[in-house]
C-alpha cells in the first residue's frame, strides 16, 4: 500500500498487557466506541495522523483495539472476533500492520501469541510495554537481540509516561515502507503438507501458519463460502487431519522455541524485587479468610466515599437546576410552552444530572481496582466459593462489573467458556445494583436517613447503601444455587487464571474511563429522560376536557387555589388515569398512583425513575425552587394526612428496583448474548416475581 492512504494498525495482545493504555496514548479522546457488526463485542477505533520525519507529510492512521487474547486458538466469542480479523484478509478490519503489545514483565506468555502473528507475514511491530517494571526489577533484554530472532521491529516503551510513543509511531511508517516477510518461527507445514498446501493455493495465501490457522479452524471463518468449507472439510477428512492434536504439538514447539529465545535475550538478576512484593501481597490479598474481610472492607470505604464525597457537588448541581427552573420559569411567558421546559425538560435531566458525581466516583473506584491488578485477586478467592453456588471465579468480573451496569457485565460473561456456568451468570447478573440503580437509592435513602446520622465513625447513608448492594450480591448467589439443580450439562468447568504484577493505576486511564462511562449516561439516558419528560408531561398537563372544566368550575370562586388545581387536574389527566389504573396492583407494596406511572416510564432505564417523580410532582407543584427530595418529603398521604414517604415506602420501593428488572436494554443484550427469547422471559418473570414478594414483605411488616 502507499502512504497515501490511511493505515489500518491492530492493537493485539493478551488481558492485562498495557493495550488499552497504550490505545489511549495514541489516540486520545479521538476514538469511537461501537459493537463489531452482529455481535455484541465491544469495538474501540480511534485515529491519529502520523509525522513522516524525511518528508514531514502526515499520514492518516486508524488504531482498532482488538479484545484481549492468549493465542490465536479461540475459546470465546471475543478471542474469536480478533482470530477473525487477524486471519482473514477479507475481514473489513483486516489490519495493514500488527502492534503486539507484550507484558515484559511476563515475555514468555506474551511472546507466543507474538510469535503466532508474526507467522500470519503481516507487517509486525513488537511494543514492550511495562518496561520500567523490569528496569526497576533489574531484568535485562537485549533488543537488538530480541528483534533480530523474531524479525520484526522491537520498541520499548511506557504508556503511561507516553515514553516511545514517537519511536512507535515511527515505526509503523518504517515497517509499511521496508516490510519483509520473516522466517517461521515455528515450522508448521509438516504438521499437514498436503493440506496446508491445498488451503494455500485456494485462497493464494503466503503464510503457511495462516493456512495452519484457517485448516484448524474454517468452519467458523466468516470471510469462507460454504463451497470452500465443505472442500476444506472433505480434504480433512481425507486426509485424517486431527485439529487439536496439531494444535497442541504446535503449540509445544513454540513454547520450546519461547523458551530459547528467551535464555538468549533476557537476563534475570538473583533477587527479583517487583515479584517479591508481589509475593508478599499476594500472601495477604489472597488469604482464604484474610482475602475476604480486605475484599468487604474496600467496597465498604468505596460507598462510604461515594456518598461523602459526591455531597457537595450535587448540593451544587441541586442549587443550579432549582434556579435554573425559577429563572427560565420567570422569563417566559405562563403558558404550556413555560410549563413544558420548566416542569417537564428542566425537571426530568436536573433529576438525573444530580447524580452524575456519585456514578463518576463509582466508575472511578471500579476502574483503578482493574488497572491495580487487584480484580484478579478478587477473581481467585471468589472462585471457591462461587463453585458451590454453580459459578465459577471467571463470574465475579460479570458480578462486579453489574455494579456499573448490568449490559457489560452481561457482555462480559462470554470469557466463560462453561455453558452452564456462563448462563447461570447472564441470569443473576442483573440482581447486582447497577449505577442506574444509585440515582433511586440515593434519593430515598437521603429521605430516610439524614445526612449527619452515623453509626459508630460512620455515615448510616453510606452503610445502607453498602447493605442494598451485598443484597444483590446475596440474591444473585442464592439464585445461582438454585439455579445451578435446575441446568443439566455434563461439560466440566475449570479456572485458569495468570495473575499480573501490582502496578500504580494509570491515571489517564481511570480519567478517560470515567469520562466516557458519564458521557454515555448522560447522553443515553439523556436521550430517554428527555422524550420521556415530554410525553409524560403532555400526559400530566392535559386529560379529558370535561374533568379539567369541572375542576375549574369547583374552584372558580376559590382564592390561592392554585395548589389544589394543580394536583387536582394532575390526578385527573391521562397519566392520572394510567397511574389510577394500576394502583389496585400496587397498593399492597405501598405505592400510589404517582409511583406507579414511574414504575410503567422506568422500564426503558432504572435511572428514569427519578426524572419522572420529579416531572410529576413539579406538574402538581407551582413551586419551583424545591429540590425533588423536598417535594417527596412535602407530599402528604391524602388518607391520613401524615408523610406518605414513610421509612416503609422507602424501603419497599428500594427493595422493588433492587430485585425487578426494569431495563429493557438488559433483556435485549441477554437476548442478544443467548441467541433465545427463552432465557431473557424467564428473567424478566423471576426479578419481578421476586421484587414483589420482598418489597410486599417488607411493607406489610413495617407499616
Amino acid at each position: 500500500m502507499t502512504l497515501s492512504q490511511k493505515i489500518k494498525v491492530a492493537l493485539v495482545g493478551n488481558p492485562n498487557s498495557g493495550k488499552t493504555t497504550l490505545f489511549n496514548a495514541l489516540t486520545g479522546l479521538n476514538q469511537k466506541v461501537g459493537n463489531f457488526p452482529g455481535i455484541t463485542v465491544d469495538k474501540k477505533v480511534g485515529a491519529c495522523q502520523i509525522s513522516q520525519l524525511a518528508s514531514k507529510n502526515k499520514v492518516d492512521t486508524e488504531f482498532i483495539d482488538l479484545p484481549g487474547t492468549y493465542s490465536l486458538y479461540p475459546k470465546s466469542v471475543d478471542e474469536s472476533v480478533t482470530f477473525q480479523i487477524l486471519c482473514d484478509s477479507k475481514n473489513e478490519h483486516h489490519p495493514n500492520v500488527n502492534i503486539i503489545i507484550a507484558d515484559a514483565s511476563n515475555l514468555k506468555r506474551s511472546l507466543c501469541l507474538a510469535t503466532q502473528v508474526i507467522d500470519l507475514n503481516t507487517p509486525c511491530i513488537l511494543a514492550l510495554s511495562m518496561m520500567d517494571l523490569i528496569t526497576a526489577d533489574g531484568v535485562e533484554i537485549d533488543i537488538d537481540l530480541l528483534s533480530d530472532q523474531l524479525g520484526i521491529l522491537v520498541v520499548p516503551i511506557n504508556a503511561r509516561k507516553k515514553i516511545g510513543i514517537g519511536n512507535l509511531k515511527q515505526a509503523i511508517i518504517k515497517v509499511i515502507n521496508d516490510f519483509e516477510i520473516p522466517s517461521c518461527f515455528v515450522d508448521i507445514k509438516n504438521l499437514a503438507p498436503e493440506l496446508i498446501g491445498n488451503i494455500q493455493n485456494k485462497l493464494t495465501l503466503k503464510s503457511d501458519y495462516n493456512a495452519f490457522q484457517i485448516a484448524c479452524n474454517y468452519k467458523t471463518i466468516t470471510g469462507l463460502s460454504e463451497k470452500e468449507k465443505s472442500h476444506f472439510e472433505g480434504l480433512a477428512k481425507e486426509l485424517k487431519f486431527n485439529p487439536k492434536r496439531s494444535q497442541a504439538t504446535e503449540t509445544v514447539r513454540r513454547y520450546k522455541a519461547i523458551d530459547k529465545l528467551i535464555d538468549a535475550c533476557v537476563k534475570y538478576p538473583e533477587f527479583s524485587k517487583n515479584n517479591s512484593l508481589t509475593q508478599k501481597l499476594d500472601n495477604i490479598l489472597t488469604h482464604p479468610i484474610l482475602g475476604f474481610g480486605i475484599f468487604l472492607a474496600i467496597l465498604f470505604l468505596i460507598f462510604q466515599a461515594v456518598f461523602s464525597w459526591s455531597e457537595y457537588p450535587m448540593e451544587i448541581i441541586d442549587n443550579a437546576f432549582a434556579q435554573l427552573s425559577q429563572f427560565v420559569g420567570n422569563s417566559l411567558p405562563q403558558g404550556a410552552l413555560n410549563s413544558l421546559i420548566v416542569d417537564g425538560i428542566i425537571a426530568g435531566l436536573g433529576g438525573i444530572v444530580i447524580f452524575i458525581p456519585q456514578i463518576a466516583f463509582l466508575f472511578a473506584f471500579i476502574a483503578i481496582l482493574e488497572d491495580t491488578g487487584y480484580m484478579s485477586r478478587v477473581s481467585f478467592i471468589t472462585d471457591k466459593l462461587l463453585r458451590g453456588f454453580g459459578l465459577s471465579g471467571r463470574s465475579i468480573i460479570p458480578l462486579l462489573s453489574g455494579a456499573a451496569c448490568a449490559i457489560p457485565a452481561v457482555m462480559s460473561a462470554r470469557t466463560i467458556p462453561n455453558w452452564k456456568e456462563r448462563i447461570i451468570t447472564i441470569m443473576v447478573v442483573p440482581l447486582m445494583s447497577c449505577a442506574a440503580r444509585l440515582p433511586v437509592y440515593t434519593l430515598l435513602i437521603s429521605m430516610m436517613i439524614p445526612a449527619d446520622q452515623k453509626w459508630l465513625i460512620f455515615n448510616l447513608q453510606g452503610l445502607t447503601m453498602m447493605g442494598f448492594y451485598l443484597i444483590g450480591f446475596v440474591s444473585a448467589i442464592s439464585i445461582a444455587w438454585i439455579m445451578k439443580y435446575i441446568l443439566k450439562s455434563k461439560e466440566r468447568g475449570y479456572f485458569v487464571m495468570e495473575m499480573p504484577t501490582y502496578k500504580v493505576p494509570d491515571w489517564k486511564t481511570v480519567g478517560l474511563t470515567i469520562f466516557e462511562k458519564v458521557k454515555v449516561f448522560l447522553i443515553d439516558a439523556g436521550k430517554i429522560i428527555v422524550a420521556i419528560s415530554i410525553v409524560l408531561w403532555v400526559l400530566s398537563s392535559y386529560g379529558p376536557s370535561d374533568k379539567f372544566q369541572e375542576i375549574e368550575e369547583k374552584y372558580q370562586y376559590s382564592e390561592n387555589a392554585e395548589v389544589e388545581i394543580a394536583s387536582e387536574k394532575l390526578e385527573a389527566s391521562y397519566a392520572g388515569i394510567i397511574g389510577k389504573s394500576i394502583e389496585p396492583v400496587i397498593s399492597p407494596l405501598g405505592f400510589d398512583w404517582r409511583i406507579g406511572i414511574s414504575l410503567i416510564t422506568s422500564f426503558a432505564a432504572r435511572e428514569v425513575f427519578v426524572g419522572t417523580m420529579s416531572t410529576i410532582y413539579s406538574v402538581g407543584d407551582a413551586d419551583n425552587t424545591k429540590s425533588i427530595r423536598e417535594k417527596l418529603m412535602s407530599h402528604k398521604n391524602p388518607n391520613t394526612g401524615e408523610a406518605f414517604f414513610t421509612p416503609a415506602v422507602a424501603l419497599s420501593l428500594m427493595l422493588f428496583y433492587a430485585f425487578a428488572m426494569q431495563c429493557m436494554s438488559t433483556l435485549a443484550i441477554v437476548y442478544r448474548e443467548t441467541n433465545s427469547w427463552k432465557w431473557p422471559i424467564i428473567q424478566f418473570i423471576y426479578m419481578s416475581l421476586l421484587a414483589y414478594l420482598a418489597s410486599f414483605a417488607a411493607y406489610q411488616l413495617l407499616s
